[in-house]
């Protein structure tokens, strides 16, 4: 999962950087100072006396797969991150499910949310893990019961599964100072080095080199995903057999923030928005969409960049996307012709007085305030999984491992993501995809996406892949696309499909 960009935001955190330096003449401030300085010594102090976390644990558990029972160890436990000299500076729990088997050669898969901020419960106890609770369907409530049951589309039969919690999120804890873990944790670049260790220090703990391993990334987690891979092959001396990007934040630079000169972000989001009306409607289909896809290639691209040197442009770009949207003509035409994400999940369920979410547009929610200018509520399905989820895998945690740490669990931590230093967008994703991928010849990549998702939109890897190498074989990189939005997995038809392809890659007839 990814947090929606905010822009005025960084705005308002640059404002308060330049008013904190104008303070710095004041007598006043450096007492102030002074003290911080004393209390920020008492803070390192008590990081260090934080209780410790328990011994890692493991309980045997059993699933029902395909009509068979599956018997397998749910281990709960640590790795420690130390720095270059060896000081201990953080704690990240993982929760592995591992079956019993003999020597080398089952594959191994470790998996990471996204936002940054969000904990592995989501692909755990949503996806791939052995038990889901649900949760990203419409009608999805924080007072559901956070009961488990059985995943029919566990990926258990075809590999162990270990969902890593990065620091900050689920139990998994920095002991640094605020200042020491933003550099060390809440950062792009360091992200990459300290979780790739991890995954090593894994595979040695667990003396697990010798078998086939695999990295799944989900949103943020897909722009993990292939730097941790390039990173195990590079720097850490670890190949990967294949990645699997889930509904992937890809590449930062293309998608924009819809301000600039380029067309990218335009049509990036309308294959989706006309995804999502067609669904609503009841007239989606795959070909629908396609036409919208090529709509999207060729004409409108041509009258965007047109613009008024045209006067028919904008015009034909009104009866598109109007009709594509379903959107009032009238509105799309004061608009230009380019809609904005937070414009059509409003506009699209105003008649109901409801709002759609950023990653299912057809997840609605009631708006609390619909005659604001904007929108004034949370998001329909980041404000109504958080209980849900949050209540299983601790539920799990505690009462079924019996792992019972002294802390709260972190399932999406506003603060990691406001504090994460984004730095400038790029394409470091696309570029290690494609050294990692050319690296190993025999290295595969599926990049899964919902039709509806607007966080991260599955236009943008179409167009991502499009202008790739074919690196020998075309099928050696794969794009699926499913019904539902950034969590389509939500959906059983789709999540079903999902692991169907994802066999194909494990080699699973």
């Amino acid at each position: 999962m990814t947090f929606p960009m905010l822009p005025s935001s960084r705005r308002a955190r640059w404002f308060a950087v330049l008013c904190s330096a104008s303070l710095l003449l004041s007598p006043h401030v450096l007492a102030e100072e002074k003290k911080a300085d004393a209390s920020s010594h008492e803070d390192k102090k008590s990081e260090s006396d934080l209780p410790p976390l328990p011994a890692d644990k493991t309980i045997h558990q059993s699933v029902r797969v395909d009509g068979r029972m599956l018997s397998y160890d749910a281990t709960v436990g640590t790795i420690v991150v130390r720095n270059d000299k060896g000081k201990k500076i953080a704690e990240v729990v993982y929760t592995a499910y591992v079956v019993p088997h003999k020597g080398p050669g089952r594959p191994v898969t470790f998996a990471f949310n996204g936002g940054p901020g969000a904990s592995s419960v989501y692909l755990n106890m949503g996806a791939i893990g052995p038990k889901r609770v649900q949760f990203g369907m419409d009608g999805n409530a924080p007072s559901d019961a956070a009961v488990t049951k059985d995943n029919p589309s566990t990926w258990l039969d075809m590999t162990d599964l270990v969902f890593i919690d990065p620091v900050g999120t689920g139990f998994s804890r920095s002991l640094e100072d605020d200042d020491a873990t933003k550099k060390d944790f809440y950062e792009t670049e360091a992200d990459i080095k300290y979780l790739s260790r991890v995954v090593y220090d894994w595979l040695v703990k667990s003396g697990r080199l010798r078998d086939p391993k695999y990295v799944v990334g989900e949103s943020y987690g897909g722009y993990r995903a292939p730097r941790i891979a390039y990173t195990l092959q590079t720097g850490m001396g670890v190949g990967v057999n294949g990645l699997v990007m889930v509904s992937p934040y890809i590449d930062p630079a293309a998608i924009g923030d819809g301000d600039s000169l380029s067309p990218l972000p335009w049509m990036i989001n309308l294959p989706s928005m006309a995804a999502g009306h067609l669904e609503e409607q009841g007239r989606f289909s795959p070909q629908a969409v396609q036409e919208v896809e090529n709509y999207v290639r060729k004409d409108f691209v041509v009258d965007f960049l047109a613009g008024r040197s045209d006067p028919g442009a904008v015009a034909r770009m009104v009866q598109k996307v109007s009709g594509y949207t379903g959107l009032d003509p009238a509105l799309v035409a004061k608009l230009d012709g380019r809609v904005g994400i937070s414009t059509f999940l409003r506009e699209a369920h105003r008649s109901e007085k409801k709002i759609g979410s950023v990653y299912d547009s057809n997840v609605t929610a009631w708006d609390p305030f619909p005659g604001a200018a904007r929108q004034q509520s949370g998001d329909p399905i980041l404000e109504a999984i958080i209980a849900p989820a949050t209540s299983a895998v601790v539920d799990f945690i505690t009462r079924e491992v019996g792992w019972k740490p002294d802390a709260h669990y972190e399932a999406l931590s506003f603060k990691v993501n406001e504090a994460w230093d984004r730095g400038s967008p790029d394409d470091k994703p696309v570029a290690d995809l494609r050294k990692a991928i050319a690296n190993d010849p025999n290295m595969h990549v599926l990049i899964a996406h919902g039709y509806n998702d607007l966080s991260c939109p599955f236009f943008a890897s179409r167009l991502i892949l499009d202008q790739m190498p074919a690196f020998g074989q075309a099928e050696r990189v794969k794009l699926a696309i499913y019904p539902g939005g950034h969590m389509f997995y939500g959906r059983p038809d789709s999540n079903r499909a999902f692991k169907a392809d994802v066999g194909k890659m494990f080699g699973v007839k």
